[in-house]
């Protein structure tokens, strides 16, 4: 029985809360209204819409939903990273402090977990070691 420890409840806090916001806000609406939400994406870096899209959706969905899970949480907070750098960086440079709060805010948050890690209270994906008499 391992005991309580504060530091791996606040890494399972961190990822799973800021997982839950940008699923909700960017990646569900992504999803759901592909379509229009296709047209409307930018595509800053000209790698085509198509691709731009599929690479934000990843971002959105996949990834977050691999951090709550805890399931290579340094690695899938790495796309949500690149994603909002590329919005601050490319699309919305002329975003004041004020207005690119929540992608900094964004950007603050995954950037912990990515140095973080899970923590203890995860999804194991590690195999199993054989069991004596099983080789």
């Amino acid at each position: 029985m391992t005991r309580f420890s504060p530091t791996d409840a606040a890494l399972l806090f961190l990822r799973v809360s800021a997982s839950v916001l940008v699923l909700l806000v960017h990646g569900l609406p992504k999803a759901l209204h592909y379509s229009q939400e296709l047209n409307a994406i930018d595509d800053p870096l000209h790698m085509g819409k198509t691709l731009t899209f599929w690479f934000a959706l990843f971002a959105e969905v996949a990834c977050p939903l691999l951090m709550i899970a805890g399931i290579a949480t340094r690695l899938a907070a790495l796309p949500i990273l690149v994603v909002t750098a590329i919005a601050l960086g490319f699309v919305h440079r002329e975003w004041t402090l004020f207005e690119a709060q929540f992608a900094w805010m964004l950007l603050i948050l995954f950037g912990t977990v990515a140095i973080g890690g899970a923590g203890r209270y995860r999804i194991a994906m590690r195999p199993r070691a054989p069991s004596r008499g099983q080789a």
